[in-house]
């Protein structure tokens, strides 16, 4: 008997300790949720969300703090990469996809974004390469963005042993989950990071691989961009805020506010995606 009693607030404790971690666990991300949305809406931080945040979990508060810090940083859009990067493979090229054609083609929006990345390619030829981007051809399963842009670079004289083909993700927040991701198994060597994109989605690319280094406590940094010019595009600091909530593991809220506030091309459907 008194064995059995002890077996029942065992897991009476158990129980409890699950509960109150489930509990901590929902009252930080209600509090990641407030700072970011705050931020995207009124520009300043919330100070007192962020202080019952390093009440509940400072080291996830130091993780949002820096992470604020990098998104209230202004991002320098380049054409071109500049000089100074490294001249080795420790520098990505990372190149962020762009819906597909139904049919499974690139559209030219894409094309354009390969042809910086071919010019950033040749200027650092040891570089890395990472392509990312799923399948988003609505009438063709079989094609990824990552797999039609692989296939323009080698096609455009681009070693293939350079190339890494990150063909799952369909958001940009799982750009970046799923590359580092990558590059930590198969080119562990990598330390720096140049984003490739149009120019209207350099800042976000930026922000959302540079969180996704601190919220995982990578090295890699994001040091530099080139991006292609397009004639029309934005990404609002909402949009913005919805992708760190979908970094942060919300993907139901991130893509309520992703619905809400894109309007560039059609978006994945929710069904589609996992949480991290």
């Amino acid at each position: 008997m008194k064995r059995m009693m002890s077996l029942i607030l065992c897991a009476a404790m158990l129980f409890t300790a699950a509960t109150a971690f489930a509990e901590g666990k929902a009252a930080s991300q209600a509090l990641i949720e407030r700072m970011v949305v705050g931020y995207a809406a009124y520009g300043t931080r919330d100070t007192a969300a962020m202080a019952e945040l390093a009440a509940v979990d400072p080291g996830l508060a130091d993780q949002w703090s820096r992470i604020m810090a990098l998104w209230e940083t202004p991002v320098t859009v380049n054409a071109a990469l500049p000089d100074g990067l490294p001249e080795d493979d420790t520098l990505c090229l990372v190149a962020l996809g762009f819906q597909l054609n139904p049919d499974g083609t690139m559209r030219d929006e894409l094309v354009e974004r390969l042809k910086t990345l071919q010019t950033a390619s040749e200027k650092y030829p040891k570089a890395v390469i990472v392509c990312t981007g799923g399948g988003t051809a609505a009438d063709d399963t079989n094609a990824t963005e990552a797999g039609r842009m692989a296939e323009w670079l080698e096609a455009n004289g681009v070693d293939s042993s350079r190339i890494v083909v990150e063909n799952r993700s369909l958001t940009t927040a799982q750009n970046a989950i799923y590359t580092f991701d990558l590059l930590e198994e198969q080119h562990p060597q990598v330390q720096q990071i140049a984003i490739i994109s149009s120019d209207y989605h350099i800042a976000t690319g930026t922000l959302l691989f540079g969180a996704e280094a601190i919220l995982r406590g990578s090295p890699m940094t994001v040091v530099s961009n080139a991006s292609w010019h397009a004639p029309s595009g934005t990404l609002s600091a909402m949009f913005q805020a919805g992708a760190l909530i979908e970094l942060s593991g919300d993907v139901e809220t991130a893509f309520e506010i992703y619905y809400e506030t894109y309007d560039i091309h059609e978006l994945p459907s929710l069904e589609n995606l996992t949480g991290r």
